[in-house]
């Protein structure tokens, strides 16, 4: 590949090489950013494993800590796992139920980069002795 055309490859992040600090303060200001994917022409799966996952329940306020897996079959576009570290931090100080951030983390992955297929599990620490495990897929069943 031209050395001048893997660098337009990579016009569309700027969060990987950025010495930028700030958090985005929710999920609607963070930005998922994408590159383009040199294998579209064949299926493969990208897993995302991110054991330490916060939020806030919506009612009380108090912490919700969690466990997010994100799966999918990309198309013509790659997740960056930089801004998608950011996209998850910015659900730390969020109020929002466990159900609602699984939806919408699969719902801005597919408006990120338009996977073949993509599931978003989350599984979330017991409160009040009841853990509450979600799962949501678009496109069909992402085989082991």
């Amino acid at each position: 590949m031209p050395q001048d055309q893997g660098k337009k490859r990579f016009d569309r992040l700027t969060l990987l090489a950025a010495s930028e600090r700030r958090y985005p303060k929710s999920p609607d200001e963070a930005k998922l950013e994408c590159f383009d994917n040199l294998y579209s022409g064949r299926d493969y799966v990208i897993e995302f494993d991110c054991p330490e996952f916060t939020s806030l329940c919506p009612v009380t306020g108090q912490p919700d800590f969690g466990h997010i897996v994100l799966r999918y079959v990309p198309d013509k576009l790659c997740i960056e796992s930089k801004s998608l570290k950011l996209y998850l931090y910015s659900f730390r100080n969020f109020p929002t139920f466990h159900e609602e951030v699984v939806n919408t983390v699969l719902d801005a992955v597919v408006s990120a980069c338009s996977p073949r297929r993509a599931e978003v599990v989350g599984r979330f620490r017991p409160r009040g002795g009841i853990s509450i495990n979600v799962k949501a897929a678009m496109g069909g069943k992402i085989d082991e």
